[in-house]
């Protein structure tokens, strides 16, 4: 993942005090209506669920709001059904984008983001076209100061941890999808601290990425997640750190 994993550490860090708190709200709440209407409105047996009302603390939510959330999926209060699409499409250097969507209108959607695409040097491609270089995967990242590998496989490897590689400052943890929750909440237990938690499409391969091309990229993958309807954005770029951070900044 590398300079993907640093973008996805940053945006992270930055949610709970980014001045979209509103937009980031908005997003949150169609994930946990979605899930609630998918898999039932108890968070302990529904994973998607519980994940999407952990995101919601970690943003100071009002408890009502996420009652309200779960409700409108369960249909104890009415609400706009929303439906989950991926896009899939290509950036500066021809860097895959594997997009995913919550909308109650597709045909609207895909216009906007075809128009964002063009508009930050990619274009929109056909299904199919860059989803076989992704695998869908939990993925954890630690920072490297605040626990050891061994610190981490000894609390996390029977949770279900596949494997643990070194990225510049930080530890990047894969699992199975459904043992993301397990995994998390093992370390949790140890006392290890979760710099992000997802589950994310992770790609085979990565391009690197430079220059102008490198704030292209950025700006796209900024543009993308600021969008409404869009949940998570996933690409398989390798950008020097420091140019994220610069960015982000």
């Amino acid at each position: 993942m590398s300079g993907h994993s640093k973008w996805h550490t940053i945006k992270h860090k930055k949610a709970a005090v980014d001045a979209k708190r509103g937009k980031m709200f908005t997003k949150i709440i169609r994930e946990i209506t979605t899930a609630a209407k998918i898999g039932g409105g108890d968070v302990i047996s529904n994973p998607r669920l519980r994940k999407a009302v952990a995101d919601a603390k970690a943003l100071n939510m009002p408890a009502d709001n996420i009652k309200k959330a779960i409700q409108k999926g369960t249909g104890e209060l009415p609400g706009v059904s929303y439906e989950e699409v991926t896009y899939e499409g290509y950036g500066p250097a021809g860097v895959a984008v594997f997009v995913e969507v919550m909308t109650d209108n597709k045909n609207r959607t895909v216009g906007e983001i075809r128009y964002i695409f063009g508009k930050n040097a990619g274009n929109l491609g056909t299904d199919g076209s860059v989803a076989w270089i992704f695998s869908k995967k939990g993925f954890l990242i630690v920072e490297r100061g605040k626990a050891s590998e061994d610190a981490i496989m000894n609390a996390g490897l029977e949770a279900g941890i596949e494997d643990i590689q070194e990225e510049g400052a930080n530890w990047e943890i894969t699992t199975a999808p459904g043992d993301l929750e397990a995994v998390k909440e093992a370390l949790e237990k140890a006392s290890i601290e979760i710099a992000n938690a997802e589950v994310a499409m992770i790609p085979q391969n990565r391009v690197k990425v430079e220059g102008k091309e490198a704030q292209q990229m950025l700006r796209l993958m900024d543009a993308l997640e600021d969008h409404d309807d869009v949940q998570r954005v996933h690409a398989n770029f390798d950008i020097e750190e420091s140019v994220i951070e610069s960015f982000a900044g």
